[in-house]
């Protein structure tokens, strides 16, 4: 039986010529993929120029060839989020295109959660591109993959927890560490839960609703046996399901028992969904998704909270806010 080949998309913006690692790339047409550059010769300026001037926004690259590609860009996102030679949109497709692909990597490959260092190093780079250019989310470009939308999902809610969490709070850079690591894994545990649910285009069945709301509980346990992850890190993972009127899941807890890092990764989980769908499309507008969680969800949420998810995503600046 011949195994279908998986190709994974990556931002142009997001290559920088000559030192991206020697992999085949390949271009999207009419839904099949044709090949560029073979391995073996180097991605060129030239190259990047003519695709760009072409309007190819993403080449594809095996998903046998994203162990390097990841290792790359990892190692390379520092630098290059502080070079002049970069504007603010390509080092948002860079610093986008890292961050799904470390979070590809670890729901691909669970023990790599071990490895806290790397998981720190991502948020630092993070924290240091949403803290430098105020217009940072709209920079965040989504690659239109249904197989992604977690990934992408989840740097959506690491970014605006974050942010969140600077605009009301002042936080050591330890804390803040801590917050972005715990967010970006807060659906870790959707690892667990069978494809077929996640992926159903349908409305769930009680049943499968009942299996999707163990995903908190059981990314929690699997990292807390893991012993790296700090206790703020892990709270956020457990309880950003509860709800201030102790609706939620796992534990139904209320509002004064819920830790305030799990309800702002919390109130920006379900504003992300609410404005992005499966494909990464945009759905709702930013004032109407934030109108619908204070008077529909009125009960859910902090009022303090939603005041700043306001303040940061309903402003004249940010009208493409992409989360």
């Amino acid at each position: 039986m011949t195994v279908k080949e998986v190709f994974v998309p990556i931002s142009l913006e997001s290559i920088e010529p000559v030192v991206f690692p020697d992999v085949a790339l390949y271009i999207k047409t009419g839904g099949n993929y044709v090949l560029y550059k073979s391995s073996g010769r180097d991605f060129s300026y030239r190259d990047h120029e003519r695709l760009s001037k072409n309007g190819v926004e993403f080449v594809f690259v095996s998903k046998s060839d994203m162990d390097v590609i990841t290792s790359h860009m990892e190692a390379s996102a520092e630098r290059l989020l502080t070079s002049d030679l970069l504007n603010a949109k390509a080092k948002g497709k860079m610093i986008y295109q890292t961050s799904i692909n470390f979070v590809d990597d670890i729901f691909n490959n669970p023990d790599k959660t071990t490895d806290l260092k790397r998981t720190k190093r991502l948020i630092e780079n993070l924290m240091l591109y949403l803290s430098n250019y105020p217009d940072a989310i709209s920079s965040l470009e989504t690659v239109i993959s249904h197989n992604y939308h977690t990934f992408v999902h989840s740097l959506q809610v690491a970014s605006l927890t974050l942010m969140m969490h600077s605009e009301a709070y002042s936080l050591s850079r330890d804390e803040m560490l801590d917050v972005g690591t715990g967010a970006i894994l807060h659906d870790f545990g959707k690892i667990f839960v069978p494809q077929e649910i996640l992926n159903k285009s349908g409305r769930l069945n009680e049943a499968e609703i009942e299996v999707l709301k163990r995903h908190p509980e059981d990314g929690y346990v699997y990292l807390q046996n893991k012993g790296v992850l700090s206790p703020v890190a892990l709270t956020i993972v457990r309880l950003h399901h509860e709800r201030c009127n102790a609706s939620g899941y796992p534990l139904g807890l209320d509002s004064r028992e819920i830790p305030r890092s799990a309800q702002i990764t919390g109130v920006a989980d379900v504003y992300c969904t609410l404005t992005t769908d499966n494909h990464g499309n945009k759905t709702m507008p930013p004032h109407i998704a934030v109108q619908l969680m204070r008077h529909q969800m009125r009960e859910l949420f902090s009022p303090l909270l939603l005041d700043t998810l306001e303040k940061l995503v309903c402003t004249e600046d940010v009208q493409q806010f992409i989360l």
